[in-house]
């Protein structure tokens, strides 16, 4: 449920603003309105913290790489002594004077790199021999030259063929010059001497990578000092928001903020005003006001917090929870997305195994994981009822699994009559499809079914929370257009003979809606008259009602598809004639086991994108958006507190 909040306004001495905010902080209650602000001491944190992220960020990858490594950081000795931002400052040092280091290495191969292709193909030799002898009056000059100019070689020049190819010549001229060639421009070193200062340099980049994965061990000091400057920008944010009295005497002037906190911290807030002489209103926040969402739910329908904040959906203060009916109605979709009891069992291998590893560790068991094994238990559930075991055909399966299944999803079994209740309400045949067809038939009536349910109950809960507006009086006859609509959905898609009662339903149905819906006080007669204008876009939502309950038809094709798929990997790994004898059995079984491995888990990695597209959509779009309208215009509860008391 969304808890219920009231409007603080806390007005306080200006000369006491920072005091106030450490106690307010130490409460730890009010969501502060956000405001823009700007401050010196707010710009020089912000840099501070962005300079202490961006170190972060380069140990962090060190980090990454030496843990899929499975290597542990080198050991090295913390900054002794000081405070938190000293050592912080320290290690950021270490790491600066590295990067620099590491840059100027950097451009110092490129330069030696350069130089080592020049010098590369004309052998090892020292440069200052060539220099000496040029002092002494004896130039060599070094040229490299195509087969043409080669050839065109004045005959009177003295020159020595050092190596050649069929395109290229490198020669060494004594005294005289080649013209229009540009000889070779000589460095200061041999191609030996460049070869070992590029070996001093990689080592030395070796060196700097291992200090680099040492100072990642450090990372934690790091860590505390960015959370450190958070806290502080906060405190600085909520300080320099705070309007005051313009030339109002020092003695005089006050400070005043404003936010929201639960109704159940009202008594708190109280006593913390009177203990420090604040001036305190507390409201119930008006239509104007936008407060944060706070959800107050049991620990069971909690789990579905990581899928929400995976989403980034909030619902508005004046919206609905639907935490608890999403915990139910995605733990059906889930199972029957994936549709088969074996994958049911590795998703609840995966979760205990995720489990122990936690519980090894110290740390509770993730609210995701306890979420995997709902919906693992329920795939369990719907796989086994269905006969679904790896995609096995339901006659090769051993008997204790051929117990499980209802017989309306039995493809083996004989014809099951329909129970004589749903035979009078739904005018259902006394025989079903037989074969396969009575098990798809049996799944597209169930969905349908849902569908049903989880619209309806959004109507229930939009009648609950209009009442006693006589607005939710329309909803009713949303209620009989929605289930009037399942009937024609059943009639025209299942072949289910329609009950005469279902067109004059819409008609009286959507009567009422017309009436009622824009039933929030005034005039009777004036606002059925406003819905004139309204009456095309009724029609339309009608029409979505239609197209929402087909919707839902979805569970069964795509968890057909993904059972047709397994069946499909399961003929290409074991074949009907089987895997034959000797040595071609063998290379066919690790043939097949390799298909049955790597195609269930590719159709696993498929069916968990299906489930977060299509499992998420029937509850977010159709039941949320289409049926409760829901804007998911809400923003996170987050009281002005300490870090540590919000772990707690």
């Amino acid at each position: 449920m969304i808890a219920p909040m009231k409007r603080v306004s806390l007005v306080v001495m200006d000369a006491h603003r920072e005091a106030s905010l450490k106690t307010l902080r130490e409460l730890g209650t009010v969501h502060l309105e956000q405001r823009v602000v700007v401050s010196d001491r707010l710009t020089e944190l912000l840099e501070e913290k962005t300079k202490v992220e961006k170190i972060l960020a380069t140990l962090n990858e060190y980090a990454a790489k030496l843990k899929a490594q499975k290597k542990a950081a080198p050991q090295i000795e913390a900054p002794a002594g000081g405070s938190l931002r000293e050592r912080a400052a320290a290690i950021m040092s270490q790491v600066n004077d590295l990067e620099l280091e590491r840059k100027a290495l950097a451009e110092k191969l490129a330069s030696l790199s350069i130089e080592q292709g020049r010098f590369t193909g004309w052998g090892d030799f020292n440069p200052r021999d060539l220099q000496f002898l040029k002092d002494c009056g004896t130039e060599i000059r070094l040229y490299e030259l195509a087969e043409v100019s080669f050839k065109s070689l004045p005959k009177e020049l003295n020159y020595i063929v050092l190596q050649k190819s069929k395109m290229l010549f490198r020669i060494a001229t004594v005294g005289g010059e080649i013209p229009g060639e540009t000889p070779l421009v000589l460095g200061g070193h041999s191609l030996s001497e460049l070869n070992a200062f590029v070996a001093e340099a990689q080592k030395r980049e070796g060196e700097i990578e291992g200090r680099f994965e040492a100072l990642s061990s450090l990372k934690g000091t790091l860590e505390e000092e960015r959370d450190s400057l958070g806290v502080q920008i906060e405190f600085e944010t909520a300080r320099a928001g705070m309007d005051a009295l313009e030339d109002a005497p020092a003695t005089t002037s006050v400070a005043w903020v404003s936010g929201y906190a639960p109704v159940e911290a009202a008594d708190a807030l109280k006593g913390a005003a009177k203990a420090n002489g604040w001036a305190l209103i507390l409201t119930d926040p008006s239509e104007s006001h936008s407060p944060p969402t706070l959800l107050k739910n049991s620990p069971l329908v909690r789990i579905t917090k990581p899928v929400f904040d995976f989403l980034g959906t909030v619902p508005g203060y004046r919206e609905y929870d639907i935490s608890s009916s999403f915990l139910v109605f995605f733990s059906v979709f889930f199972a029957m997305i994936f549709g088969d009891a074996a994958y049911g069992l590795l998703i609840l291998a995966g979760a205990i195994a995720v489990a122990v590893k936690s519980s090894k560790a110290g740390g509770k068991t993730p609210d995701i994981v306890k979420l995997l094994f709902l919906m693992a238990g329920a795939t369990i559930v719907w796989g086994g009822v269905n006969g679904a075991w790896f995609a096995i055909p339901h006659e090769s399966l051993p008997p204790f699994l051929v117990a499980l299944i209802i017989p309306h999803f039995n493809s083996i079994g004989p014809p099951v009559e329909f129970p004589l209740f749903m035979q009078s309400v739904f005018n259902l045949p006394q025989y079903p499809p037989t074969g396969e067809l009575k098990t798809r038939w049996s799944i597209q009536f169930f969905c349908f079914s849902l569908a049903l349910i989880h619209i309806l109950l959004a109507r229930v809960s939009r009648i609950k929370k209009e009442l006693p507006s006589l607005s939710a009086v329309s909803h009713v006859g949303w209620g009989m257009v929605v289930f009037a609509l399942y009937l024609l959905v059943l009639n025209m898609l299942l072949g289910i003979p329609m009950q005469d009662f279902v067109v004059p339903m819409i008609g009286i149905g959507m009567g009422i809606v017309f009436v009622f819906s824009d039933q929030n006080g005034g005039n009777f007669f004036k606002n059925i008259l406003k819905n004139l204008g309204n009456f095309f876009q009724l029609f339309l939502k009608a029409v979505g009602c239609f197209g929402d309950i087909i919707s839902y038809i979805r569970l069964f094709a795509v968890g057909l598809a993904g059972g047709m798929i397994a069946y499909n990997f399961n003929t290409m790994a074991i074949p009907e004639g089987g895997l034959g004898e000797g040595a071609t059995f063998v290379i066919r079984l690790v043939a097949a086991v390799l298909i049955l491995v790597l195609g269930h888990g590719l159709n696993l990695a498929l069916t968990a994108l299906a489930v977060i597209v299509h499992g998420v959509r029937l509850n977010l779009l159709e039941f949320a958006g289409n049926h409760l309208e829901m804007e998911w215009s809400g923003y996170e509860y987050k009281p002005f507190a300490l870090k540590q008391k919000l772990k707690q």
